[in-house]
This record gives structure tokens, C-alpha cells and sequence, in this order.
């Protein structure tokens, strides 16, 4: 029992790790972080079971689709009640990609996902908090959890996937022949991905010297000040989720990099009190226009940000976010298929 309670425990700390910054990824068409819960999960179980990292590569991409397909016909319902899709629906993929790793069948598999969304939760009013990063977790964590309890023979019927379309207000589905990887999203900065489009707006504004005095106007989407719905932030955490914010950091600063939340930029903070944000339906989800008029500045519309499956980071820019988070010591750790996962945790862990 205690090597189980340690297993958890270390696999709470890696996917709340993984999306405590805010510096994932995110699967536009579900509005969901899929690797948060999906990929520590795969690792976790896969070092425990003993398994290589190509097991375990195999096994993170089998969740990934099958969350994937779960926030994809689920949206945009989740969102609009209040849930936070990636805690609600991660369940399903961590437990996906456990039940691959402990050899379960079909049908075992099946349960274990039903057993998963028994544990469902997580709510947009914890963005802001450490609570969004634990939520995640807690959803990694069910998600093996579920299917441990499937491999040891618990069971489950259809009705709760009924039930789950009754009071989540989703739609139940499982992988199909999409490809979620292919409208993937890699972040390029480490905050709500529902800012970054206002980001490189205001990147644009900032390079072409445009004059700060009077207002500025943002316009976006509603389900991204629904995502980024801070104002007046008062930390660093809540800064990553205030499109006035991070558009006013970067109209004096440049995009927001890894250290640039851990407080409160006072200049910043100042100039987002004279920023205002509008919505418009008619843009598209992750679009963002900014209006600077006393600037003289023509309107600046980003319809996706760098990142986005339109505007892909080059592999150099890919090099350089991991090394920006985790040094060189995950260079090559997954080139060998052969090598034991708990190598591989063993440096992501340290």
C-alpha cells in the first residue's frame, strides 16, 4: 500500500509540474491541455510496470487521442458550464493510456474509462490558483487509478456514459480516425493560451512604436475572456490568465517569458487599467484584434498565434522552450525505444 500511495503521490507532483506553468500544450478543437494528465501518467505507470519508453510513447499517444476525441465532442458544452475541460476529460486519457501499459483488452479498458469519469471534475473558477494545476493532476491520478481497479476486475456499465452526457452536458465518444495531434497547439509563452493571440497583437503594436497614450481596445472571442477573465491581477499566477495584463506587459516589455510571472509587473498592472477588452462571436476562438487609436496605429488582427497547427514553432524554437524548462538533460532520453521508462523518470523527476 505505501509503494502504491508513493506511486501516486509522484505522480501528482509530475502532472500538476507539467501544467503548473501554464506552458504546455492545448487541442483547440476541445479547448483541452492533453499531454498534462495523459503523459505523466504513460511515464508513471510505465517505469512501475517495468516497461520501455517506447511502451510508454505508445501508450501517452493512445490517451492523448482518446481524451482528445472526449473534449472534442464535448465541446464547446464543458466550457460554457463552468468545467475545466482538461481536468474533466483527462481522466479519460490518463486512464487510457495506463490500461495500455497494465495489457488491458478492449473491455477492460472500456470499464476502466467508465471508472475514470466517476472522478471527474474541475472548474474554470480555479484559473488563477494553484487549484488549475491540481486538478489536472488529481485527473491524471483517477485516470490510473480507474484502471488499476479495471485490471483488478472491478466493472462498469454504459449507463454512465449516459450519465456523464446528462450532467456534464458532453458527448461520450471514443478515438476515431482524427488525428488530434495535427491541431495541436505548443504554447510559445507560458500563460492562458486564450492570451496569446492578444500577445503577438500587442508584440506587433510594440515593435512598430506605436504611442501608448489614452486607451487601447482588445477584442476577442468570448470563450477567451472566458478563459482569461482577470482583470486586476494582484500575483504573478494571476497574471497568466488577464488578457489586459499580458497585453500590457508586452507593449512594454516584449512577450512574457518564464520568470516574468513570478510577481506582479506594477507598469504593467498600470497600463492594463487603461486596456479594455470586448468580445466578438464572429472571431474565431483563439483570435485576437487590438485597437490603439490615439497611437495612430492601424487595427493589429491575429487570427492564431505562433504555436497554433497555422503557425508552427520551428524545431529550434521547440529546442529551446525544453531547454528553457528542463536544462540538457533530457536531450535524447527518448531516441532508444529500448530504454527502461524509469530511466526516463528518473530525470524528469529530479
Amino acid at each position: 500500500m505505501r509503494a502504491a500511495n508513493a506511486a501516486g503521490d509522484r505522480l501528482l507532483a509530475l502532472a500538476a509540474a507539467g501544467h503548473v506553468l501554464d506552458f504546455d500544450d492545448t487541442y483547440g478543437p476541445g479547448l483541452a491541455h492533453l499531454s498534462a494528465p495523459t503523459a505523466p501518467a504513460a511515464l508513471v505507470v510505465g517505469a512501475d510496470e517495468g516497461r520501455t519508453i517506447g511502451a510508454v510513447v505508445d501508450a501517452y499517444a493512445a490517451g492523448f487521442e482518446a481524451m482528445a476525441a472526449l473534449a472534442r465532442a464535448s465541446h464547446p458544452v464543458l466550457y460554457e458550464r463552468g468545467w475545466h475541460p482538461t481536468a474533466v476529460t483527462g481522466t479519460v486519457g490518463a486512464a487510457t493510456a495506463a490500461a495500455r501499459l497494465l495489457g488491458l483488452d478492449a473491455d477492460a479498458t472500456t470499464v476502466a474509462r467508465r471508472l475514470a469519469v466517476l472522478g471527474s471534475g474541475g472548474l474554470q473558477g480555479a484559473f488563477g490558483t494553484d487549484g488549475k494545476s491540481l486538478q489536472v493532476a488529481m485527473a491524471a491520478t483517477q485516470g490510473v487509478r480507474a484502471a488499476r481497479l479495471a485490471a483488478a476486475g472491478a466493472t462498469a456499465t454504459a449507463r454512465i456514459e449516459r450519465a456523464f452526457e446528462t450532467v456534464y452536458g458532453g458527448c461520450w465518444a471514443n478515438a476515431d480516425s482524427t488525428l488530434a495531434i495535427e491541431d495541436n497547439w505548443i504554447k510559445a509563452f507560458p500563460c492562458c493560451l486564450q492570451t496569446h493571440s492578444s500577445i503577438e497583437a500587442a508584440d506587433r503594436v510594440r515593435n512598430e512604436g506605436t504611442d501608448l497614450e489614452g486607451k487601447g481596445v482588445v477584442t476577442v472571442h468570448p470563450r477567451s475572456r472566458q478563459a482569461a477573465p482577470l482583470d486586476d491581477v494582484t500575483s504573478g499566477l494571476e497574471g497568466k490568465f488577464s488578457i489586459p495584463y499580458t497585453v500590457a506587459y508586452t507593449l512594454l516589455h516584449g512577450p512574457p517569458g518564464l520568470a516574468d510571472f513570478n510577481d506582479v509587473n506594477e507598469p504593467a498592472r498600470r497600463l492594463a487599467e487603461r486596456i479594455e477588452v470586448r468580445t466578438d462571436d464572429k472571431l474565431e476562438e483563439s483570435e485576437a484584434v487590438l485597437d490603439w487609436p490615439s497611437g495612430g496605429q492601424a487595427t493589429v488582427r491575429v487570427e492564431a498565434a505562433l504555436g497554433s497547427p497555422r503557425h508552427p514553432m520551428t524545431q529550434e524554437q521547440l529546442s529551446a522552450k525544453v531547454h528553457a524548462l528542463a536544462g540538457s538533460r533530457l536531450d535524447g532520453a527518448l531516441d532508444d525505444p529500448d530504454r527502461p521508462a524509469a530511466d526516463v523518470l528518473a530525470l524528469v523527476a529530479r
